[in-house]
């Protein structure tokens, strides 16, 4: 039966979580969203910040809710999901979001910033995915999951960001993988790749500014959280039910500069 245009992208009576959702491009994901008709989660370790952004959009008339999840402690993890799936519902999306970027040069960088940097960015991804993925099976109605990786997998790197791309090189791994087994589950498992995007946590990210591909100059310019929220949307929608162990860059054009 084919799916009437305007009815592609609706996640009305969906429930979506995305992790690191209280700011940045994590919340930009999460009003697309909620404004796509999803009950919005926002989990991330900043209780009080998701909590306003949750009210934000509830103020607004959307739906949503916030929960404090620390997806590098395993515990909280666990906990925060079983809280979810209690209080909210099972998710049909899974935004694994959540990520640090501060810099270090390879020959400088320590084997504790590396762990810092991997245990956020990749192994938080996988412990959402296990704990979500789970409930997805045991529902038996399917599901998305859209991990956010970025351009630097690409080439749009500069120094100081090996601990980072070599954590999104695994987020994309874990991609591949996620999709091959969650398959038959009628589960999706893509990746979004942003470029350029200006964010608090980008600002005050610590590390040395230094050269590099991703400082050129690309044809559309910075992108907005708002504009990887609308691939992520896609992702999510009835409009992508074939589609999965895909890479959707959203990079002003990174590729032809």
């Amino acid at each position: 039966m084919t799916t009437p245009l305007n009815d592609l992208f609706t996640l009305t009576d969906k429930v979506a979580v995305v992790t690191g959702g209280a700011s940045g491009i994590g919340a930009g994901i999460a009003a697309v969203l909620a404004e796509a008709g999803a009950t919005v989660v926002i989990a991330d370790r900043d209780r009080e910040a998701a909590e306003r952004e949750a009210t934000a959009l509830t103020d607004a008339g959307l739906k949503a809710a916030a929960t404090a999840v620390d997806v590098a402690d395993e515990n909280s993890v666990v906990t925060g999901c079983a809280d979810i799936v209690a209080n909210v519902g099972v998710p049909w999306l899974l935004v694994n979001n959540a990520a640090v970027q501060d810099r270090e040069l390879l020959l400088d960088t320590t084997a504790q910033e590396w762990d810092r940097i991997n245990t956020v960015n990749a192994r938080g991804a996988f412990l959402m995915t296990r704990e979500l993925a789970r409930s997805m099976v045991a529902r038996g109605e399917g599901g998305r999951i859209v991990n956010v990786a970025s351009n630097a997998l690409r080439g749009g790197v500069v120094k100081g960001l090996a601990a980072y791309t070599a954590s999104k090189g695994a987020l994309a791994g874990l991609s591949l993988v996620s999709a091959f087994e969650l398959a038959e589950h009628n589960i999706t498992v893509n990746t979004v790749l942003p470029g350029a995007v200006i964010t608090p946590g980008a600002i005050a990210a610590k590390g040395p500014m230094s050269p590099g591909p991703a400082t050129r100059q690309t044809p559309f310019g910075f992108q907005e959280p708002r504009e990887i929220g609308a691939a992520v949307l896609f992702f999510a929608s009835v409009a992508a039910r074939p589609i999965t162990n895909q890479m959707l860059a959203v990079d002003g054009g990174f590729s032809i500069s």
